[in-house]
């Protein structure tokens, strides 16, 4: 075959391959893609903040120190706000939430959901290890306070209560959803509190003085980052099994979890 043979039947294949990319209904098209690419853009501007905290840049360090020390002074004049904050910190923390998502796992076994249990325990665990990980190489401290109104342990970024919340409240979310998808009302509810979880709870460690506002950030970042990236992995599964591409935000990653199953429908009809 000659060259200009061979380049034309390269830019054949290539402008196919992009075509298909960006292709509505194409099972690895463009949904696909832009989650794939929201990932991507989340993880770029958390390994950003990552290397501004392993490099102490001084802006960063006097933003943190401003933010950490009003919300002390505040906390230490409304003992009241601080058991508040303790007390959200508490419920929403990292054992709570993964309990959460383990009684939702034990649910979709019962419905059979092998996949979805799959891709759900698979997210709460590459995020946490992940995580834990980060923390031990960035080996950042926390706040050292004069009279702190709480006290926690271990390596500060990224917040271990911000990534756990953001990693539940998303895989939470992203399992329902199919139950809202046809009631706008629901559907608004359900991400109002999954924000609310995410959002609440690493300001909370913040208020309560034991993370630096850089390692909230980070946690959310990469908690976002992670379920953007496992979404797409398993929409990729959905593409190559032959089911119809979805719209995560408003019907979840497996939309047929809300539809009957054969034994419901028979007794439907029954």
């Amino acid at each position: 075959m000659s060259t200009s043979g061979r380049r034309g039947s390269a830019s054949v294949v290539e402008g196919s391959w992009r075509s298909r990319r960006l292709d509505r209904e194409h099972s690895l098209g463009l949904r696909l893609t832009v989650a794939s690419v929201a990932a991507f853009l989340v993880l770029v501007p958390f390994a950003l903040l990552a290397l501004l905290v392993l490099g102490a840049w001084p802006p960063l360090f006097r933003l943190d120190a401003s933010v950490t020390d009003a919300l002390h002074g505040y906390a230490l004049d409304h003992p009241a706000w601080v058991r508040l904050m303790s007390g959200w910190t508490d419920v929403f923390g990292p054992g709570p939430m993964r309990t959460a998502v383990g009684v939702v796992v034990a649910w979709l076994l019962f419905r059979r959901a092998w996949r979805l249990a799959l891709w759900a325990v698979t997210t709460m665990v590459v995020g946490g290890l992940l995580g834990a990980l980060l923390k031990l190489l960035v080996g950042r401290h926390r706040p050292d306070l004069l009279d702190p109104v709480a006290r926690a342990a271990g390596f500060s970024f990224p917040s271990g209560h911000a990534l756990t919340a953001t990693l539940a409240a998303g895989v939470l979310l992203l399992v329902l959803l199919p139950y809202a998808r046809h009631r706008r009302p629901l559907r608004w509810a359900l991400w109002t509190a999954a924000l609310v979880i995410a959002v609440v709870t690493g300001l909370s460690r913040i208020a309560l003085g034991v993370h630096w506002t850089s390692d909230v950030l980070g946690g959310w970042l990469l908690g976002v980052a992670v379920v953007a990236a496992t979404s797409a992995a398993f929409a990729t599964w959905r593409s190559r099994t032959g089911r119809r591409p979805t719209r995560p935000v408003r019907e979840g990653v497996e939309p047929e979890l809300a539809e009957p199953g054969p034994d419901e429908a028979r007794r439907g009809h029954a």
